[in-house]
């Protein structure tokens, strides 16, 4: 297996390829739209919203929470998520600096 090579880059450059990450599957693409929508903690009624099998949802679940988009709480049996703040506004901030550098001059 190659390597990444992701020490080559900056922790700027990582952590924007990583909340980039988040929006490269439209599985995690619905889920946020989902949760933006109701703008509640929403656990098992994702399963319902979706085409998508409960391991699957978990799966995206899993990566979006790990890197930082959503949060969860575990409150047996049921488990709560919804849109971190905090990191949703970086990601924010990121993409909105990202697009604004962008002035054209070429072709």
């Amino acid at each position: 297996m190659g390597l990444t090579k992701t020490e080559v880059f900056t922790l700027s450059q990582n952590r924007i390829a990583e909340l980039a990450k988040a929006f490269a599957h439209p599985a995690r693409v619905a889920i946020l739209q989902v949760l933006l929508e109701r703008q509640a903690c929403i656990g098992n009624d994702l399963v319902e919203e979706l085409p998508l099998s409960q391991s699957t949802v978990s799966q995206h679940l899993k990566e979006l929470k790990r890197i930082g988009l959503i949060k969860g709480e575990v409150d047996p049996p049921a488990i709560c998520y919804c849109i971190n703040e905090e990191v949703w506004k970086e990601a924010q901030g990121i993409f909105g600096n990202i697009f604004a550098t962008y002035q054209p001059k070429c072709c």
